[in-house]
This record gives structure tokens, sequence and C-alpha cells, in this order.
């Protein structure tokens, strides 16, 4: 069982686990290797938020290099924001977590202030682990001509995988980061990527994106 940590809550997780140096099994399943392109990317930043802040401050650092990188090679910058504002839109979230969810205009529902947010960004709101479930995404990509999407945040193997393979289903070609998603464990991280890397996404991480958009 995951457990949700807001901010306001003690981690009872061992963080030293969360810094993603995992046991990199999965690169066994990295056959397919492929880098971005920054003219058809865009860059998605999953769920980073207060609710979150305990495992997603581990990742900022990683989060903010792959926004810089892709701001400095003009590839949009998408951020979602997970929230409930009535039982409507609790769907099996609700049930699953007992009750344990992001209210609306709640400090915790807020995307961390670390991020390099700027006008004009997208933020999408959404209710359930999916980017594209009841949300304008896949609208505004086609709108902005985007073949590809690059995902980060959290959770790794909930909002971020289950956005990332919508985001394969749907047709667009998918890179998936390894250094600048997160979750509850290391197990559970590495088994997400085992999973991608073998039916529906390219891995990546600050260093490819960085050789990739030919930065030096």
């Amino acid at each position: 069982m995951i457990t949700h940590f807001p901010v306001y809550r003690a981690p009872k997780f061992n963080t030293i686990s969360l810094t993603m140096a995992s046991s990199s099994s999965y690169k066994k399943y990295e056959t397919r290797k492929r880098d971005p392109d920054p003219k058809s990317a865009v860059l998605l930043v999953i769920d980073m938020q207060n609710y979150f802040y305990s495992m997603g401050k581990l990742i900022l650092p990683a989060i903010k290099t792959t926004i810089d990188l892709c701001r400095r090679n003009s590839v949009p910058v998408i951020f979602t924001r997970h929230r409930h504002k009535s039982p409507e839109d609790y769907g099996m979230i609700y049930e699953w977590w007992n009750g344990d969810i992001i209210r609306d205009g709640t400090v915790e529902a807020e995307l961390v202030p670390e991020l390099d947010r700027r006008d004009g960004d997208l933020v999408i709101e959404k209710h359930t682990y999916s980017a594209f479930r009841d949300t304008n995404l896949e609208e505004k990509l086609l709108e902005m001509g985007i073949k590809e999407v690059i995902v980060t945040g959290v959770m790794t193997n909930l909002c971020c995988e289950t956005t990332a393979r919508e985001a394969f289903v749907r047709g667009f070609r998918v890179f998936f980061s390894t250094d600048a998603t997160a979750t509850s464990s290391a197990e559970l991280h590495d088994a997400t990527l085992k999973n991608l890397a073998y039916g529906f996404t390219y891995l990546v991480d600050c260093k490819r994106i960085q050789a990739a958009f030919s930065i030096p």
C-alpha cells in the first residue's frame, strides 16, 4: 500500500530510497532508445503540489533542470494539478484512499512555489490519475502540433504512469524521465520504469535531454 503524505504530515517512508538511486534493474528492458525532438515535444510536469512535497522535493533539482532545458529550446511546459471539487468528481480515488484526497482550495492542492512557472504556461486541472481524462489536454496538444510528450513529476507509478500510457495509446511518442519522477519507494519506481520501457515509452534523464537538445 502506498501512503500519501501531505506537506504538513511527517513522512514515514525511507527518504534515502526516494533519491531515485534505484537498482536500475529496469535497464535490461530499455532496448529501445530515442531522443526527444524539441521541435515537436512538450514537457508535462505532473502534480508537483504541496500535498506531495515530501517526495517531490527530492526531485525538484531534476525537475527544475528539465524545465530549464526545455525553455531554452522553446519546448512548451505544461503543469498538471490534481484536486477534487465535489463528490461528483471523487470517482474511485475517494474509496481507494479512504477519503484522503486533495481538496480544491486547500494549501495542499497548490503547486509548489519552487517551480519556474511563467505567464502563459498551461495548467491542466484533473481529478484522476490520467491528465487526459476529462480534460482538454489532448485538444491543446493537437492545437500546438505536439507529437511527443516528456513526462516528469509525481507519483511515478500512479499519475505519471497512467498519463504516459494514455499518451501512448492516443498516438503520442512518450519519453519518461527516470530522474525527474518519484514515488513512495524505489521498488515501485523501478516497476513502472520496467513496464514503460518494455511497451510504452523511451526512458530519458536530464543528461540525455541535455545531449538531445545540444546544450553544452
